[in-house]
């Protein structure tokens, strides 16, 4: 099976160096539109945002960036893979981008990084969408057992690109083609310097991530959680296994201005599961929660 081709639907990409490393962004849209700053998940990338950037282009500019070690970012050759880490790359991408004000989302693990980002910067945040994501969903979940699971007993490489596609499939049984192609194409590649032949391997620090998530005690979000001031999204798979639905209660009694969507038919990766309904329902939101130029 040959490489599979690249869809380029990003308007620029651009690479920042922050706390010594090189960070790659893409972007959607036009460059004088309202800002929305999307973070992705633990082995994820940028352009997992694409199916969510074509809802939102017409009027938004989504930033997206490949967090240190995944996509076309460098890997942290010390392995610093924690949230707040991710953080402080999150402030210098804001700063080496001269962006002032603007909306933030997050999945799973962007999630985290934006709740703490949210919390310690409430004057540049208008407002804030998590996905899927909640304070003790990464220490004790079903979800995070599967995803510890995952992480151990991924393979170092792959012998074809029909092998890789199908440990994405198995391991991701319910996002759609779209999503299992844009993984398939944006988190392997092929390396033909390797001892034993070509070989597909991972584009992210699979090894280096793995161990620290492994090892590392999740950080506890609910002192950051508490004391955002923008107003927030909650979107949670009505089927995840990672946020639960007493998590997502108790979220809302602490900020009972908090909206929420359970989406049908998704579990821990909405925006790959339910891409339509995600992708209204966000822009309906930030419709609701001004424009910031």
């Amino acid at each position: 099976m040959s490489r599979l081709p690249t869809r380029t639907r990003c308007t620029s990409a651009r690479t920042v160096v922050v706390n010594g490393l090189r960070l790659h962004c893409v972007e959607w849209g036009q460059p004088d539109a309202a800002v929305v700053i999307a973070l992705h998940g633990l082995r994820s990338y940028a352009r997992t945002f694409e199916s969510v950037a074509e809802a939102l282009t017409e009027r938004y500019r989504v930033v997206a960036i490949d967090q240190r070690g995944r996509g076309s970012s460098d890997w942290d050759p010390e392995h610093r893979y924690d949230t707040l880490t991710y953080v402080s790359d999150l402030e210098g991408v804001v700063d080496a981008l001269k962006l002032d004000r603007f909306h933030l989302l997050g999945h799973s693990m962007g999630g985290a990084n934006a709740i703490v980002y949210a919390a310690r910067h409430p004057d540049r945040v208008v407002s804030l969408v998590i996905e899927d994501m909640g304070p003790g969903a990464s220490a004790s979940s079903a979800g995070a057992d599967r995803i510890r699971r995952e992480l151990a007993e991924t393979p170092a490489n792959f012998s074809s690109w029909e092998e890789a596609t199908a440990f994405w499939r198995r391991i991701r049984p319910n996002v759609t083609v779209e999503a299992i192609e844009s993984r398939v194409r944006n988190s392997l590649w092929e390396d033909s310097g390797l001892e034993d032949g070509t070989r597909i391997v991972w584009r992210h620090d699979q090894e280096g991530i793995a161990h620290a998530r492994l090892t590392a005690e999740p950080t506890d979000l609910w002192p950051y959680f508490d004391v955002i001031t923008s107003p927030i999204l909650l979107m949670r798979g009505a089927d995840s296994d990672f946020l639960s639905n007493d998590t997502a209660d108790a979220m809302q009694v602490r900020k009972p201005t908090l909206e929420r969507v359970d989406v049908a038919g998704a579990g821990h990766y909405v925006h790959d599961d339910q891409p339509d309904v995600f992708g209204t329902t966000l822009s309906e939101f930030l419709a609701r929660h001004g424009e910031p130029l």
